[in-house]
């Protein structure tokens, strides 16, 4: 699944990815998903057949998306598959295509921009008010008063349930919701506040850590590829 322009949002048993132009989601056969397109988004999907599934890992995963593998999902999907006036492609042009599609994506770093769901009912409640309010710049031990729970558990369950610290954790969640403001035209310091962080510089450091791209460049190249 690839956003040629905007954001998608795609949801597993094993949480929610955010998928951002320069990005590839792939779902491998038997993973239950659901996605949504934020912002004006041209959404791509390619299905591989098995000989080709099997040589991408077995399990969601987010890549980077080369300037070549952009070009064949765009390829792939095309005028040359639905336009009666364009040539279409022969079986064994799509085989290749899909195998370079393949290879690229076989030698791409793994990317994600995920948010892991939390099973503790105490995490999830922590999750459950972040989620509703980004900018909440509640301590640990705040949310944890809030819900009854210590700020060292929460801390600890964070680590050991989803591999990450709660500032991570809150920094990614953070980061994904701005991708869905900022496609929705929202300028950078609407969505540096929006997501709690009273520096715009700040947030900008944060986002191009994460995203690989500023967020005044990731919107702007959302502009001129819909422009196109």
């Amino acid at each position: 699944m690839y956003a040629a322009s905007g954001v998608l949002s795609v949801h597993t048993e094993r949480g929610t990815s955010i998928v951002p132009a320069n990005r590839v989601a792939w779902t491998p056969p038997g993973f239950t998903h659901q996605h949504r397109a934020h912002g004006d988004t041209d959404m791509r999907i390619v299905f591989l057949p098995p000989s080709l599934a099997r040589l991408i890992p077995g399990r969601p995963a987010v890549f980077t998306a080369s300037g070549l593998a952009r070009e064949v999902l765009l390829t792939l999907t095309g005028p040359r598959n639905y336009d009666s006036a364009a040539r279409p492609f022969d079986r064994a042009a799509r085989a290749r295509l899909r195998r370079v599609l393949v290879d690229e994506l076989h030698e791409a770093p793994e990317q994600p921009l995920q948010l892991p769901e939390p099973h503790d009912d105490r995490l999830r409640a922590v999750a459950r008010m972040l989620r509703a309010s980004p900018a909440d710049n509640s301590s640990l031990a705040e949310l944890g008063r809030t819900i009854g729970a210590s700020a060292r558990t929460l801390s600890r369950l964070f680590h050991n349930e989803l591999g990450m610290t709660f500032y991570e954790w809150r920094t990614q969640l953070r980061v994904c919701h701005a991708l869905v403001l900022l496609a929705d035209g929202h300028d950078t310091t609407q969505v540096a506040h929006a997501c709690g962080w009273a520096n715009p510089s700040h947030f900008i450091t944060a986002f191009t850590k994460l995203v690989g791209t500023t967020p005044g460049r990731h919107r702007s190249r959302n502009t001129t590829v819909r422009d196109t």
